[in-house]
């Protein structure tokens, strides 16, 4: 099991968790939804409490993972698999451009 942290400017949003499964789960941060709840990731997952679950990674993650040449680039430097789409957004994601950035998950924090 794979989690990143997804921040939204320096705040934490919420956890995004890939299953040993290989389905998705994406779950916002109590905190965000009481304090920030007007500042939600995309308009097809409004904040809400219910975690969202998919069989892919959600296309607003997907669309964070750079494509053409540049994924040419992250996939042969880190040596990730095209297909290892939460590999790829765990490496290429941390200081994306916009609001939105993605961090692996520490189990020890």
């Amino acid at each position: 099991m794979r989690k990143a942290k997804v921040f939204y400017k320096e705040d934490l949003a919420g956890v995004l968790t890939e299953t040993d499964e290989g389905l998705y789960e994406f779950q916002y941060d109590r905190e965000h939804i009481e304090q920030r709840a007007e500042r939600f990731l995309t308009f097809t997952m409004p904040v809400r409490i219910e975690p969202y679950f998919e069989k892919r990674l959600f296309p607003f993650f997907e669309g964070l993972i750079p494509e053409g040449w540049l994924l040419d680039v992250a996939t042969k430097s880190w040596k990730i698999n095209p297909n290892d789409r939460m590999g790829l957004l765990l490496a290429c994601c941390k200081d994306c451009i916009g609001a939105v950035s993605i961090q692996a998950f520490d189990e020890n924090e």
